[in-house]
């Protein structure tokens, strides 16, 4: 990210952090005022602390973010959770279809049995412990201490924990669809696979498309949590500025800025999606 395009993010920091300031302005500016004051030495006053409030918060911004390039620990970081995300999600995509056909198709044809009764198993346990648990024991009890890269192993166990709840979401999706789809696929010639491939699978996912699109927002949050296994995100680089600088608003806030901005766009794409959805049922 340049330094132009950091410029507007620090804008943003700038009109959060001046609630915090202008409030003890106020409260200082009503101290400073006697009975005999009047009300004009009361807005000098104000003036004078919300001005003061600003130079201290435009300081506090370049000492922390801009001196030194210090910005790059939070930018740098917002790579890496982006990757871990993207990655992450491919996983939980794949793993979930799995699941879930395999789910669904013993709903509908009782087959199935054992690998149904382990997607269940894997289903309970990853939708039922946090994800930060999970984080924690993929890394330090299986994969790092295999040698594993701390980045792998959060794609992998964000990647798992995704897929118990795409499975489920797709599955909706499948067991959504009438039962005449089967019976039409059988009437074309469609053996069980090539139904679920050509038929079901496109209408289960146009229904469910919205809801995997909300389960991609949820996972960009949850990687917050990835600093814990020394992953080099955003939270670990916020986590290092605060470490040097002493100053824990600023470093905090730029990266819950940025979670914001980035969950807004989503929201957005999937607010235009849904609605081109809905346009074409039409």
């Amino acid at each position: 990210m340049s330094k132009k395009a950091f410029t507007a993010l620090i804008i943003a920091v700038i009109a959060v952090l001046a609630v915090s300031f202008i409030s003890p302005a106020f409260a200082s500016a009503a101290e400073a005022v006697t009975e005999d004051a009047g009300i004009q030495a009361f807005f000098v006053e104000l003036k004078d602390n919300i001005i003061e409030a600003f130079n201290e918060l435009k300081n506090d911004i370049y000492t922390v973010l801009i001196k030194n390039d210090n910005y790059r620990h939070i930018t740098d970081g917002l790579l890496v959770t982006i990757e871990i995300t993207f990655a992450a999600l491919i996983i939980g995509l794949a793993l979930g279809f799995v699941v879930a056909i395999i789910r669904s198709t013993h709903d509908k044809t009782g087959k199935f049995k054992f690998l149904n009764s382990i997607c269940k198993l894997y289903l309970t346990i990853f939708r039922g412990t946090p994800v930060i648990v999970q984080l924690l024991i993929i890394y330090y009890l299986w994969l790092g201490k295999a040698g594993v890269h701390e980045n792998i192993a959060a794609i992998v166990a964000f990647g798992i924990n995704s897929g118990a709840y795409v499975a489920e979401i797709v599955r909706s999706g499948i067991m959504s669809i009438d039962n005449g789809q089967f019976e039409a696929g059988r009437s074309l010639g469609f053996n069980y696979v090539q139904t679920m491939i050509y038929i079901i699978l496109p209408q289960a996912l146009k229904n469910v498309l919205p809801t995997l699109a909300n389960e991609f927002i949820v996972l960009l949050k949850e990687t917050s949590v990835a600093s814990f296994i020394a992953v080099k995100d955003m939270m670990k680089g916020a986590n290092a500025l605060v470490g040097f600088t002493y100053n824990m608003n600023i470093p905090y806030i730029t990266v819950a800025l940025i979670y914001l901005v980035m969950v807004l766009v989503l929201q957005k794409g999937v607010s235009l999606l849904e609605r081109r959805l809905r346009n074409s049922d039409h």
